[in-house]
């Protein structure tokens, strides 16, 4: 057992720090170029009006659980990649990406058929009258035609999704930071170009949208493709993984084991957190489109601690892969202190920028009053989501794959969509009001997690 002062136990050197940062910031790079181009593509679209951005805001939270669905599963079968990585076996590797590409074609085809099919119905479940604000059948249009053009850009997410997984699990992070800040840059020029109809083309508004994105998809996966296939060096474990997608038996066995709970978690998160929307929506369509624009720039300050959050599983994995348990555990508590402190300055500066970003958008000053305060008390708890996340990724670490399960969409289903429903439907409380109460329910979580930790029971060494 590693001998530690409580300082050290939760404050690492400047070689600890340095090693972080080397996997945390091209993470943070290119979930940072991703998320503010992402929402300069929502500003884009926002300004043509409040129903084609609530169309889009829409299917893409709907698209968002396949998105989660898709990690949690290929994060499920990588808590086994990364520890094989720590263990030196390439074979291992590479058998684990051959079932996250079944896993995801999978999930890939059943939610085709979902969407095409029940389509309408889902969008119909976040438009009700409540305000002053937007038209709902002009809205469930827009939204129809944007979900049914971007069912072709869900082929090229899910592969990347398996490869950039497998190649962060290594600690190469740099090749998907890279293809992701290309995809990006392409996805906001042909934005600019087709939802307003530049250079000679007609405007194509939502249509436009999701052609950029889907085309910006497709070049972001060929980079990565690319790359993994032809650096043999850097990436053993890709060589000859389509020969054969045979593989042991008893593998297979014990990622599903470790992928179905990360799986479903991330499915039932994932739904909580749209169905928490649609109970918000009960108030409105001026709701949704706050809500929109709240989670547009919240998405731009939270690239920190979903970076750290990610250090941790690879940091940590792959010290619990090698058999250094107790080290592991350090890494981990100094991580979640640093994810914490980085978050409280984060959580500052968005409050401060609260009142000017919602004016950016052509919609309703209801909208932007609501919009503003939403961002303020998501500024508020951005300490607390950066423990909570980094907690999350620690306990997954070491295979504790049925905790995490129940300390986030358990939670969630349990505590914070019951909360919202009751405070919607049952209330008169104003919407700023009940969103502050059901992210406050968070420190309730936030005591469980510490408790996990305490505990100690997560870090563990799942391979042989």
């Amino acid at each position: 057992m590693i001998a530690v002062t409580k300082q050290s136990k939760y404050i690492g050197d400047k070689a600890f720090y340095k090693k972080v940062l080397m996997i945390a910031v091209p993470i943070m790079l290119q979930n940072g170029i991703t998320n503010f181009v992402g929402m300069l593509d929502n500003i884009m679209v926002g300004r043509i009006g409040t129903e084609q951005m609530s169309g889009v805001s829409i299917v893409n939270q709907l698209f968002f659980i396949l998105i989660l669905c898709v990690f949690g599963a290929t994060s499920g079968a990588g808590v086994l990649g990364a520890q094989y990585y720590g263990n030196h076996d390439m074979k291992g590797v590479r058998d684990v990406f051959r079932i996250k590409i079944l896993f995801a074609v999978t999930l890939l085809l059943v939610s085709t058929v979902l969407f095409w099919v029940c389509g309408d119905q889902l969008i119909s479940l976040y438009l009700h009258d409540g305000s002053a604000t937007g038209d709902l059948e002009a809205t469930l249009s827009y939204a129809r035609i944007y979900m049914r053009t971007m069912l072709i850009g869900n082929i090229p997410m899910v592969i990347e999704i398996s490869y950039s997984s497998t190649l962060r699990e290594s600690g190469e992070t740099s090749v998907p930071m890279k293809a992701s800040i290309a995809a990006v840059f392409v996805n906001l020029i042909l934005n600019y170009i087709l939802i307003y109809g530049k250079l000679g083309l007609p405007a194509l508004g939502v249509v436009g949208a999701a052609v950029a994105t889907i085309v910006s998809r497709f070049i972001q996966l060929g980079i990565v493709m690319l790359w993994s296939h032809t650096q043999k060096e850097k990436a053993p474990y890709f060589t000859g993984v389509y020969s054969s997608f045979r593989v042991p038996t008893a593998m297979i066995g014990k990622v599903f084991s470790m992928a179905l709970p990360l799986m479903l978690n991330e499915t039932l998160w994932s739904s909580a957190v749209a169905t928490q929307t649609i109970c918000y929506s009960a108030r409105g369509l001026s709701v949704v489109a706050a809500l929109n624009i709240n989670s547009t720039i919240y998405n731009v300050f939270n690239i920190v601690f979903i970076a750290l959050g990610d250090s941790v599983a690879i940091i940590v994995g792959q010290q619990l892969g090698a058999g250094k348990v107790e080290e592991g555990k350090i890494t981990a508590y100094r991580i979640i202190l640093f994810s914490v402190m980085v978050c409280f300055f984060i959580g500052t500066l968005m409050f401060l920028t609260a009142p000017f970003f919602p004016r950016i958008y052509n919609t309703s000053d209801e909208v932007k009053d609501i919009a503003a305060n939403m961002i303020r008390i998501t500024a508020c708890m951005m300490p607390l989501q950066g423990f909570l996340h980094a907690t999350y990724f620690t306990i997954r670490s070491g295979g504790k794959t049925l905790i995490t399960f129940l300390f986030d969409s358990g939670f969630n289903w349990t505590v914070s969509v019951p909360l919202a429903f009751v405070l919607t439907h049952f209330t008169a409380f104003p919407i700023v009001l009940i969103f502050f109460c059901c992210n406050l329910a968070d420190v309730l979580k936030a005591t469980v997690g510490f408790v996990i930790m305490k505990s100690g029971t997560w870090a563990r060494r799942i391979i042989a």
